[in-house]
């Protein structure tokens, strides 16, 4: 058996090693999914997956520290917030239990014309079928969770790729899965090249694939796919945040700092292009500057630590380089700009970059922050819809008018109005638009793309 040694991303020491699949293991795997779907007799009924859902709440509950140790070890995502995902993760599990009392069909009009008369029309939801799940490191316990738990809930064999630097938590979900009850074959995860997860993507078995990832693999993953398979891609932002004058700027500062230094950046809605009305924007930059200072940065496992390293080496060469290009065209680096040794890189606050920069154009995912001065919101909102994603955005401001006007005219597919980008719940919607995704995420929403709606007509005879 082929295995993979899973490392720390901030000193390379070796935390877990996991089954490596071959192509043929990803393809019996499908065929496992497949006709455990077709057995329709054996499909799992309600009452008995809100039972193994409830199970994997209390297995969960009481290995939170072991989780949460797990998930940081991997993913580099400092303890305390590493902490949070594994709640989160939690509450997600309970999250789709509570949806399943919501999870239904309606009544479909009936009578209204003579060619209706005498019959009665319901729909009711079935399982879409075998669902395809690829993931990402940066979540990588909670993203599990989000693709796999949907699924099982709603009835749908699952199988999830997860990313090869972060493999470990989504196979211990499935591993908890079956510990709660869930039959083989209903969840399994296989860890696997980029062929294998194209396999699993593209197979004309596959009725659903769920993909959290980069934009240039999903969107080739989405032209590759089956004819009927279901789609919904989740990728990146280059997030923007729009300043007013009138903003609360002390009570704003915090937020901009989470939502731009939270795991050292490495959020699809990561705070990154904040546009200051030019009044104001000396004040913010310092505040901000002076809020990233005191960021302590280093070893994940640390309970001290609040930024932990980037995902691999290659990711910290790549931030230094697109920061320099920034420098090299005029930006002004007012605290961060460097790297701390091979894995991690200072929080870092960017003054006035100019739009050819990579940093202004492009998702950094990494700990930088790009403050630009504005001198009118109309040119504020033109700036931030200049690019070709769509995600989440967010405006600072005590003026009902102005939020409002904002919110309705940023190209964004949720707005946050005196919060961060980075803010989410897991039963929001959730999900990109243009080339930031496709579809909504949210476990109620990813449970309702799961599923088909199917129509039963019934007619009777005249009375």
């Amino acid at each position: 058996m082929s295995t993979i040694e899973v490392t720390s991303p901030f000193d390379g020491k070796v935390v877990g090693t996991v089954k490596f699949s071959t192509f043929e293991e990803v393809e019996a795997a499908i065929d496992l999914a497949h006709q455990t779907f077709l057995d329709t007799a054996n499909w799992l009924p309600k009452y008995k997956r809100v039972e193994i859902l409830e199970n994997v709440m209390k297995i969960m509950s009481s290995q939170v520290e072991e989780l949460t140790i797990l998930c940081a070890s991997e993913g580099g995502k400092p303890y305390i917030d590493s902490k949070v995902e594994i709640q989160r993760a939690i509450n997600g599990i309970k999250i789709a239990i509570e949806h399943l009392g919501a999870y239904e069909g309606k009544e479909i009009a009936m009578g209204h014309t003579a060619s209706s008369a005498n019959r009665m029309a319901y729909t009711f939801k079935e399982p879409i079928g075998v669902v395809a799940a690829i993931s990402a490191f940066n979540h990588p316990f909670n993203l599990a969770v989000h693709q796999v738990i949907p699924a099982i809930a709603v009835g749908c064999p699952v199988i999830i790729r997860p990313a090869t630097q972060t493999p470990m938590s989504a196979v211990r979900l499935i591993e908890i899965l079956e510990e709660a009850g869930l039959p083989k074959g209903w969840a399994q995860a296989v860890v696997c090249d980029r062929k294998g997860g194209e396999l699993l993507a593209t197979s004309t078995k596959t009725n659903f694939l769920t993909f959290i990832g980069s934009g240039p693999v999903g969107w080739y993953l989405n032209s590759k796919v089956s004819p009927g398979t279901r789609v919904a891609l989740e990728h990146g932002g280059v997030a923007p945040v729009i300043v007013e004058a009138d903003a609360d700027i002390e009570d704003m500062i915090p937020a901009l700092a989470k939502g731009g230094f939270y795991h050292a950046g490495q959020v699809c809605v990561s705070v990154q292009r904040v546009y200051v009305q030019e009044t104001i924007c000396d004040e913010v930059a310092s505040k901000l500057t002076a809020a990233a200072k005191k960021l302590i940065v280093g070893d994940q496992l640390d309970p001290k630590t609040e930024v932990g390293p980037l995902i691999n080496h290659d990711e910290v060469n790549r931030v230094e380089e697109w920061v320099n290009d920034a420098i090299a065209k005029g930006a002004t680096i007012l605290t961060g700009g460097k790297r701390i040794g091979d894995s991690c890189f200072e929080p870092t606050v960017i003054l006035n970059a100019p739009d050819d920069a990579i940093v202004s154009q492009k998702e950094v995912f990494g700990p930088v922050v790009c403050i630009y001065s504005y001198k009118t919101l109309d040119e504020a909102i033109s700036r931030a819809n200049s690019l070709d994603v769509s995600f989440q955005a967010a405006v600072f401001t005590k003026n009902i008018d102005t939020a409002l006007k904002t919110v309705k005219r940023l190209n964004a597919t949720a707005v946050m109005v005196n919060d961060h980008t980075a803010f989410r719940v897991d039963w929001m919607p959730f999900g990109g638009a243009r080339v930031s995704g496709l579809g909504m995420g949210g476990i109620p929403h990813s449970m309702e793309e799961m599923s088909n709606e199917k129509m039963m007509v019934i007619k009777s005879p005249v009375l």
